[in-house]
């Protein structure tokens, strides 16, 4: 299982909430999680470590765009994304004005609400906000950095970050050489296999505590991976 993105479905309808949960777990970058309040949302929110929040408007405890205005305001940095039964312009507008990064009106295609939540997770990865773990790390991709335990910088280069980040959300599955170098080079660069292995030899020299014996980005099967 790669490292899924925990998402927070806010919906006070069972069967929507329920149809949700379901399409979203069959989808391997994602690991849902229900809230029936916006009570319940702002204390998973708090406690939760999620990634990105799905939150309907008409809770039966207060106006979704009210609880999201309570989330910004408590720090919640993740991408939020409301659900509406009105499409008008001024929904929509109170919506982001609350703090919504996008906006999605009822009855929606799943495919369409998909395709919206993993954009803003590919904007929200490469923004300054978003931090991961990595070993000892925090991992900062939108500032191509690792802070260690104690707060030193370890700057990377725009490749380093790209392999940091395609590894991390592959999680436990080894990449292979060829998927790395297209995931980050592109299909039509021409760029060889020894490449890629240069720059995984230069990241182990800034990250691993002896690279000739490197316990955090292993070869595994013809390939990479991060080890937790």
């Amino acid at each position: 299982m790669a490292n899924a993105w925990k998402i927070l479905v806010v919906e006070d309808d069972p069967e929507l909430r329920d149809a949700l949960i379901e399409q979203l777990a069959l989808q391997d970058e994602f690991e849902p999680v229900a809230a029936e309040t916006a009570t319940a949302a702002l204390e998973t929110a708090k406690n939760g470590a999620i990634d990105i929040v799905i939150m309907d408007v008409g809770l039966p405890d207060m106006d979704g765009r009210d609880a999201v205005r309570q989330m910004r305001r408590a720090g919640f940095k993740a991408p939020i994304l409301m659900l509406t039964g009105h499409d008008t312009d001024s929904d929509t507008i109170m919506g982001l004005e609350a703090g919504a990064n996008d906006y999605i009106a009822k009855p929606f295609r799943f495919a369409v609400l998909l395709a919206r939540l993993r954009a803003q997770m590919r904007s929200h990865e490469a923004s300054e906000d978003a931090v991961f773990a990595i070993g000892p790390y925090s991992f900062r991709p939108g500032a191509k950095l690792l802070l260690t335990e104690r707060g030193s910088k370890i700057r990377l280069t725009e490749k380093e970050t790209a392999i940091l980040r395609y590894l991390y959300r592959a999680g436990k599955t080894p990449v292979p050489r060829e998927t790395l170098l297209q995931e980050v080079w592109g299909y039509n660069s021409g760029v060889t296999t020894h490449t890629l292995e240069t720059h995984i030899y230069r990241l182990r020299q800034k990250i691993e505590p002896d690279p000739s014996n490197p316990t955090l980005l292993a070869t595994q099967a013809g390939g990479y991976k991060l080890v937790p």
